[in-house]
């Protein structure tokens, strides 16, 4: 499997998202914002301060030269995951609905927060059953999801909100005021995935926990 990791200026997780990859036997490979895709079986934009988020996270992001074969990629049906910063941009991008705005109470959030798995009907999640909690780092200040009611609801008929955030015991603990305290969705097609945590710092279990590896393989299948 070979995945192609974007780095925009700014960007500051590209490195262990490559060594993530890696680590479950995927070839990973680096691609600067101004080159152009190739066949990649996987495109990450990772998380980071894509052009240190001076404007709002992921808006200058999202005019780079890549994310025109991005796009086209994933209106091919290619697989893109975007992780915190990367899914900032994907929203900024118009690849996923709804938009981000600053943290509820307004202060930068770095911790591991447990999500419920609420749609597994997808590639990135299948190794996990519906319901299932796992734990897994938060590193964010614009990470408060919103979106129209109405968005929201095609949005569940079509099982693309896939994460919450919870407690340990499933019950929802919003850690930063996302609405109905999603964390991360899909496309319709299922092909383009945004989330905020970070699977790529939950490899170890020295580090805190590995339930990082098991969202990862999904895309392995």
């Amino acid at each position: 499997m070979l995945v192609g990791v974007v780095v925009f200026p700014g960007t500051n997780c590209d490195r262990d998202t490559k060594w993530a990859f890696e680590k479950i036997g995927a070839k990973a490979e680096f691609i600067w914002h101004t080159d152009k895709l190739k066949n990649y079986d996987l495109v990450i934009l990772p998380g980071g301060f894509s052009y240190g988020d001076y404007l709002r996270s992921g808006a200058i992001a999202r005019f780079s030269p890549i994310m025109n074969d991005v796009t086209e990629y994933a209106k091919k049906g290619g697989f893109v995951l975007g992780i915190c910063n990367g899914f900032q941009i994907l929203l900024e991008s118009h690849l996923l609905p709804g938009a981000m705005t600053r943290n509820e109470n307004l202060h930068f959030i770095s911790k591991f927060h447990h999500l419920k798995i609420t749609n597994n009907e997808n590639k990135f999640l299948q190794n996990f059953e519906a319901g299932d909690i796992i734990n897994i780092p938060i590193a964010h200040a614009e990470g408060n999801y919103k979106v129209d009611s109405e968005t929201l609801k095609k949005m569940y008929d079509k099982g693309q909100v896939i994460l919450k955030y919870c407690d340990k015991d499933g019950k929802e603990l919003n850690p930063n005021g996302s609405d109905d305290s999603i964390a991360g969705i899909c496309n319709e097609n299922k092909n383009v995935f945004g989330l905020m945590p970070h699977p790529e710092r939950a490899m170890e279990s020295i580090l805190g926990g590995n339930n990082g590896i098991k969202m990862l393989e999904g895309f392995l299948k």
